[in-house]
């Protein structure tokens, strides 16, 4: 009887939604995240916005037309979707799905809206993470240090910030982002036990079937 492989057996693939105010550092940590995690694939999201200098379509985001996303939305495309500051955006599912099947990790850059869907499809294969700001003179302060957006697109923000901070109790992680290193860690921390999970090694039940029936024969 072959050897038994304690690390050859097949999991699940995670879905791990990251999410926070503009500004609070998620895009920093998700940047790092797929820098550092080569089994880590980033969900390439759909948007009505206009594509921004430097932003690239299909690494950024696949930029559609209004018209074009309401018939991916009518013909069942996407995983989640909402309405973020006047544009639409939506999880395309085909590309989710093709990742899982090749063992990969998915990160999800997407607001409580989204992550609130994409629980509701996929259940036990989503990990919840929220990254709050250790306030909200400092969120001010990163925005404005960000020089990008005009006052009255900060202020928006920040109003926006403090609706999406209301549904911090939707998360299965919640975390203060007053050192990027420090959160960054504990996001990696969270991944990895979340990969762990015996929940998620489905090759496992052969695994320990093996041991008994060897244990059998001893």
């Amino acid at each position: 009887m072959a050897d038994l492989d304690p690390h050859g057996f097949k999991r699940r693939g995670v879905l791990f939604v990251l999410s926070s105010p503009s500004g609070a550092g998620k895009s920093t940590i998700a940047r790092k995240m797929l820098e550092e995690e080569p089994n880590l694939a980033m969900s390439v999201s759909a948007t009505t916005r206009p594509i921004r200098p430097g932003e690239e379509d299909g690494v950024d985001y696949h930029f559609v037309s209004l018209d074009r996303f309401r018939a991916m939305v009518a013909a069942n495309e996407f995983l989640e979707w909402a309405h973020v500051f006047g544009h639409r955006y939506g999880t395309p599912r085909a590309q989710v799905e093709a990742m899982l099947s090749q063992g990969k990790d998915v990160l999800f850059d997407i607001d409580w809206q989204g992550a609130q869907q994409l629980f509701q499809i996929a259940g036990g294969d989503v990990v919840r993470v929220f990254i709050l700001p250790p306030s909200m003179e400092e969120l001010r302060g990163r925005l404005e240090r960000r020089a990008t957006d005009s006052p009255e697109v900060i202020d928006a923000r920040m109003q926006r910030a403090a609706a999406e901070i209301s549904h911090w109790d939707g998360y299965d992680y919640v975390l203060v982002n007053d050192d990027v290193q420090a959160c960054y860690a504990q996001v990696k921390n969270i991944l990895a036990a979340e990969r762990l999970k015996r929940s998620r090694q489905t090759g496992l039940i052969g695994f320990v079937r093996g041991l008994m029936k060897r244990g059998e024969h001893a």
